[in-house]
């Protein structure tokens, strides 16, 4: 952005009132948006209104709509559904009950209405914003309101916030909700998974969709099931034959179990429902196999909202009162939404009427037409579940004589498996032999090396850590033996998953290609690391897991200090020098305060902290909580913070201190990690392919120029290859960290939700996008 920064320091909105409603099926992270836009709505000035029970509550106003102060959204973050209520509403969809519920907002003064729902409530907030002057009219003419009141408030500005589960709205990457209802599913198939193996049994697992099967598909990625059905996507003619000879297959291949995952609303090309029931009946007529059906239901919109989800839901709701201000008579009603990992506005209408195309192009049986609709993330999540579920038989597989490694690089991050398995089979399909690595460079140097097969792999999506084994070691001081053994194995490419340590080795194995020739190969990076501190990516595979961790334990936590009151938790994170664990975290949990290298702080900052947590334990919430990120001063230790807070807190709080450590690397993957890291090292091979096939020249691999050591990251909006020696100037190599990170855009949103004056650049923010303009291209920084 050359522009200069804008900050909303001169939005004021002082003398407006904004009403926040929760509209139709609820879905965690709702708390979380309601909550932003109180508290943003408060910082500005403005009057901010919960309307309890959505349009049932506009309507029928009373007490329904109530003014809210800063400390009712207090401990709201971590509850899952919604606090102020949901309720079909049958009266709002009468004129009579528009023209009740504009006297109701009228009367106090609110024109201003944020809206987190589906489409339906959208699109009836829609109608309500259009039909507002003439309502306002005709309460003038009953001699309900006055002229005055017509005129002062001549106009309703709407801003949406999309709440669901099931990612069905077109223009948003994710929907609030979806990343929460994905941790559910895959807890239970993960759950599952242990005693269909005990018993060798199929489970036939139903989760919610009726009109999308974005939760059946990227559930079905996640846990490498063996058969999806979704309503997008029906099967072809003749799907029962394929099916069953596809899981004798993998029983033949020694799978204990089999899993397949059933949209409720999967349709066959006849547009006739496949049910649950009806798949498990023929399996076990045609098969014989013990199988048993489970029906997730409810499961999957309760419990506690996903650090991602209440990252998603703050920064929406912060936007969308940044919306409401900038809003002029002429703006169109916009949805808030998430592109690749920014938020950008939309046209409400737009946006509807796309969601509404993919409905009728399924009604129609123009499916494939559906699955381009949905957008590019749902048809890259579709073409790589067909790349990774089936393997196709050998003799139609091309051979290619190529052979590529695989090796893990660094610590430990969860989602690695799920990228390896995804590299070795897309290798194979590619028809090269895959050879993986054991522990990093060092297993290299050794020889432990092994050829490894589509089978192998099977099982690996959901499994925590690294099952090759990763070292920290760097390649540079055992180049000979390494260079030996990619000769003698014949290795002619590399593929190398990891963290910065990955980063630096394959900057040491291109500066050796001078010396020699067997680096000469085209070789690729995939970042993984929990501590997200690669450059050139803005996510890296793991730090989702870590992420969630954190925001758990920080839940229960906090939930120990409201017990004792007056107590403030110290707590330490990993990350290195970078910031992006605390940071995120402290958004996530709701933190008082969180210290990063990357903002430098001194004592005037942490003296301010103290008098700030002296101020609120004079409020309802008496509690507090601190995030320190492992580096981020050498001086002010955690110890030293910890010591400081008890000192200035005597007589008004105590302390404790906490320090997370090793377990932020452990724990199974989240959906999150294993879906990017399925996608991310997929798109990584066939790099690897094409760039084989581009330097294969008089019968061997030869590639010495920069483009062909790459580090594939996600960018913005889009996946990208980098060659590492460019990363080089954007890189501090003395703190292991990228010199610009995007995240730290994000720091004065945390300030600002936990009651901090700062100053927020909104430059970003703003313009009103078009849904068709959205880059087709995009990958999205959901999943």
């Amino acid at each position: 952005m050359d522009h200069q920064p804008k900050f909303f320091e001169n939005l004021s909105g002082a003398g407006k009132a904004i009403a926040v409603l929760t509209s139709g099926g609820d879905a965690q992270g709702m708390n979380a948006a309601v909550r932003a836009v109180v508290r943003m709505g408060i910082y500005v000035n403005a009057k901010v209104y919960f309307i309890y029970e959505g349009y049932q509550g506009v309507v029928d106003g009373g007490d329904n709509i109530v003014e809210v102060s800063w400390e009712s959204v207090s401990s709201i973050l971590q509850v899952g559904g919604t606090v102020i209520g949901s309720a079909r509403c049958k009266s709002f969809r009468t004129r009579e009950g528009r023209l009740q519920a504009a006297l109701n907002l009228v009367q106090r003064g609110i024109t201003n209405l944020c809206v987190i729902g589906g489409d339906g409530s959208l699109t009836g907030a829609n109608l309500f914003r259009e039909e507002w002057s003439g309502l306002l009219e005709e309460l003038a003419q009953k001699g309900k309101i006055d002229a005055e009141a017509v005129k002062k408030y001549a106009y309703l500005n709407i801003v949406g916030m999309v709440g669901s589960i099931d990612n069905d709205f077109c223009g948003t990457d994710m929907t609030i909700g979806t990343d929460s209802a994905l941790h559910r599913i895959i807890e239970v198939v993960d759950a599952i998974m242990t005693t269909a193996q005990s018993h060798q049994r199929t489970f036939v697992l139903e989760v919610m969709g009726r009109h999308c099967g974005y939760l059946a598909l990227v559930s079905a990625l996640a846990c490498g099931a063996d058969w999806v059905f979704i309503p997008e996507y029906p099967p072809e003619e003749g799907w029962e034959d394929t099916m069953c000879s596809k899981l004798s297959e993998n029983r033949a291949r020694k799978k204990r179990l089999n899993i397949i995952i059933v949209a409720e609303g999967a349709i066959d090309c006849h547009n006739k429902p496949i049910t649950s029931e009806k798949v498990k009946d023929l399996v076990v007529q045609r098969l014989g196999f013990d199988t048993r059906v489970t029906i997730l239901g409810h499961v999957q919109r309760g419990g506690t909202p996903s650090a991602f989800d209440r990252i998603l839901a703050s920064r929406m709701g912060v936007e969308a009162v940044l919306a409401l201000l900038e809003a002029t008579p002429d703006t169109p009603a916009c949805v808030v939404s998430l592109s690749g990992n920014q938020a950008v506005r939309l046209p409400l209408m737009e946006c509807v009427q796309m969601t509404q195309e993919v409905q009728k192009a399924m009604d129609e049986g123009r499916f494939l037409e559906a699955v381009r609709l949905r957008g590019r993330s749902f048809e890259n999540n579709l073409n790589t579940y067909k790349l990774l579920s089936h393997k196709r038989p050998d003799a139609e597989l091309p051979k290619t004589n190529f052979n590529v490694a695989v090796l893990n690089v660094g610590a430990p991050a969860a989602g690695m498996n799920a990228a390896v398995r995804a590299a070795v089979r897309v290798g194979i399909t590619e028809g090269h032999k895959i050879f993986a690595v054991i522990d990093g460079f060092e297993g290299f140097a050794r020889g432990k090396i092994k050829e490894i097969s589509w089978g192998d792999v099977g099982g690996w999506t959901g499994q925590g850590g690294s099952i090759l084994g990763t070292k920290r070691t760097l390649p540079a001081k055992y180049l000979e033996k390494i260079a030996e053994q990619m000769r003698t194995n014949n290795i002619n490419a590399l593929m190398v998953i990891g963290g910065f340590e990955a980063y630096l080795g394959l900057l040491e194995l291109s500066a050796a290609r001078e010396k020699y020739d067997e680096f000469c190969v085209p070789m690729v990076m995939v970042p993984a690391t929990v501590s997200n501190n690669v450059p050139g990516s803005d996510f890296s595979i793991g730090a989702d897991t870590a992420l969630n961790t954190i925001t758990d334990t920080c839940d229960r936590i906090k939930q120990s200090a409201s017990g004792t009151k007056r107590r403030v938790f110290i707590i330490e994170t990993m990350g290195g020098y970078c910031g992006y664990l605390a940071n995120m975290g402290a958004l996530a949990a709701g933190a008082d305060a969180a210290y990063i290298f990357e903002e430098q702080f001194d004592i005037r900052e942490l003296q301010a902290n103290v008098e700030h947590l002296t101020e609120k334990m004079k409020t309802s919430i008496q509690r507090g909580l601190v995030l320190r990120n492992e580096n981020c001063n050498e001086n002010y230790t955690t110890d030293f913070i910890y010591q400081l807070y008890s000192e200035e807190g005597k007589g008004v709080f105590d302390c404790r201190k906490n320090v997370l450590g090793h377990m932020q690397q452990g724990g199974a993957p989240s959906p999150f990690d294993r879906n990017f890291g399925t996608k991310i090292s997929a798109k990584a091979m066939q790099w690897i392919s094409k760039k084989l096939k581009e330097t294969y020249r008089k019968g061997k691999v030869f590639a010495n120029t920069d483009d062909s050591v790459c580090l594939l990251g996600m960018r913005r909006r889009n996946l990208v290859f980098q060659p590492v020696a460019e990363l080089k100037s954007e890189t501090d190599f003395v703190h292991r960290i990228p010199k610009e990170q995007w995240w730290l855009k994000l720091r004065p949103l945390m300030k600002i939700l936990a009651k901090y004056k700062t100053s927020y650049d909104v430059s970003d923010s703003g313009q009103l996008e078009h849904v068709a303009m959205l880059p087709k291209e995009a990958e999205t920084g959901a999943i």
